[in-house]
């Protein structure tokens, strides 16, 4: 009998049970084990529930009775998965609503850990900072009767849209989410700057919308560094001009440097904030100006730092484009949160597949 008749080669295994594969459940079942997640919860253990919701979010299912029908129909392959039957959809929705969706939130830390080598990238040229980080918010529109009270008020005539909104930070080298927060869509934005926990001497980009002169100078007192667009109506004083472009220059690039005072108040006392100031001009005409706390980079990189910010634009965009976030797996706050952790494991997945190959 020849080789190929008596050796077994399971080529033939679904995709996604090869990407499964790609998940620690060695690690996972000691993080399970150390929170005592699968305690009342027997018939459906912490493993199968991740596996259903990643079912759930490869075959871009709607509902959590579309995701458990889906998984009946391929009921010949679930012992691929290791599974003896379909989850029934009301053990499913149980676990969305009851198991503790901080227990994922861990296990995401943990894969970021595992995956580490495979999604370490190199570094973006012309940047002296190992510890890039950038941090944004994008909302997540739904009907006001789904979320009341949730959306933002709006502007002259327009309706009210009902949300979420989902405030991230990623690590610009190697384009991973390392904090995630959710809140309701009419919270703003610089609300949350102040939840970040950074290094020292890391850089992090954000937008004009987190402006916070107090949060600034903390920043600077920790040796945080950070750049992002002074706002139209920001009230300073330029105290040194550093350098400037002549008025006939009509190409793009910086165009002036300047050392600025902006006041701020910390516990009803008025105090100064020291930073700098760098006017740009892009390819297309348009003007930017960026501060930043930071005086001993060039002012070049300044304006390089706040370009790499367009990264998690379109990690957004990726995320909105390939992920089913217009339905709700459950009604709970808790269910809500859980399979948005989940996406983020489809992101990591993917790219540890991706390094892999």
């Amino acid at each position: 009998m020849s080789s190929k008749d008596i050796e077994k080669k399971f080529v033939g295994q679904p995709i996604f049970k090869q990407l499964i594969d790609f998940i620690p459940k060695n690690k996972f079942d000691l993080l399970a084990k150390k929170h005592q997640t699968d305690r009342y919860y027997k018939s459906f253990p912490a493993w199968t529930q991740l596996v259903t919701m990643l079912f759930g979010v490869f075959s871009r299912c709607d509902s959590m009775g579309e995701i458990c029908d889906g998984m009946l129909a391929m009921q010949g392959k679930l012992n691929h998965l290791g599974f003896d039957n379909s989850p029934a959809k009301s053990t499913a929705g149980d676990g969305l609503r009851e198991r503790d969706n901080e227990f994922f939130k861990e296990f995401y830390f943990l894969l970021l850990k595992h995956f580490e080598p495979l999604l370490s990238v190199s570094r973006i040229d012309k940047i002296s900072f190992d510890k890039l980080f950038i941090f944004d918010s994008s909302t997540i529109r739904l009907f006001s009767q789904v979320m009341k009270g949730v959306g933002r008020d709006p502007k002259g005539e327009g309706k009210k849209k009902g949300g979420l909104k989902v405030h991230m930070l990623i690590d610009a080298h190697s384009q991973t989410p390392t904090f995630v927060k959710i809140s309701e869509a009419k919270l703003h934005d610089k609300n949350f700057i102040q939840d970040l926990a950074l290094a020292p001497h890391s850089m992090i980009v954000f937008d004009r919308a987190y402006n916070h002169y107090l949060q600034f100078a903390i920043f600077t007192e920790k040796r945080i560094n950070f750049v992002c667009r002074l706002k139209k109506n920001a009230v300073y004083e330029v105290v040194q001009e550093l350098f400037c472009q002549t008025q006939a220059y009509s190409g793009f690039g910086v165009l002036k440097e300047e050392h600025i005072h902006l006041k701020y108040k910390e516990e009803n006392q008025e105090k100064t904030l020291c930073l700098r100031k760098v006017t740009y001009r892009d390819d297309k005409g348009r003007m930017y100006e960026f501060i930043t706390n930071n005086f001993d980079i060039s002012n070049e990189e300044v304006a390089l730092i706040y370009k790499i910010r367009w990264q998690i634009e379109l990690l957004f965009k990726k995320l909105k484009q390939n992920f089913q976030l217009h339905y709700f797996y459950s009604e709970t706050e808790n269910g809500i949160k859980m399979p948005n952790l989940d996406y983020t494991h489809c992101t990591i997945t993917s790219n540890g597949l991706k390094s892999k190959i």
